[in-house]
């Protein structure tokens, strides 16, 4: 698979609730747009480099161990933010990375917005098993309302 990059919004969950309920205006919601985030079905969630981290204002969640092509590191989380990719979103905890690393967006995301990897056309498209609509998968019955 060669080299997909797409163009991201991050911003920071609080600051989108604190705008819904009125107690700042949308235009002080803290967030990055990243032209070229690096798409990594190798790691597992979003990633970000500390310098842009710290521009969303978020609270620390906790630590966590990670695999690394280095070995294992503890890296800093943070959340929750809203990330945006070509119109679909969702909710997602982010973890620190050093500075000079890209941002990464790792499979976890991908699958909460439905997108896969179209590595001959080096983009991400919508799920072709789901016409490319964005859908959620439930493997169980429902009860009716």
């Amino acid at each position: 698979m060669g080299k997909v990059t797409v163009k991201v919004r991050i911003e920071n969950m609080g600051d989108l609730h604190d705008a819904d309920h009125g107690r700042i205006a949308s235009s002080d919601v803290r967030g990055l747009e990243i032209p070229d985030a690096l798409v990594d079905t190798g790691a597992t969630g979003l990633h970000v480099p500390k310098t842009q981290l710290a521009m969303l204002g978020l609270k620390q969640l906790r630590s966590r161990i990670a695999l690394t092509a280095a070995g294992e590191r503890e890296v800093r989380v943070f959340g929750p933010v809203r990330l945006t990719i070509e119109g679909r979103n969702c909710p997602m905890d982010i973890s620190e990375l050093p500075d000079g690393c890209p941002t990464l967006i790792g499979q976890i995301p991908l699958e909460a917005m439905d997108f896969v990897v179209d590595p001959k056309n080096q983009k991400i498209i919508g799920n072709p098993a789901h016409g490319g609509v964005e859908m959620i998968e439930i493997y169980t019955l429902l009860a009716e309302s």
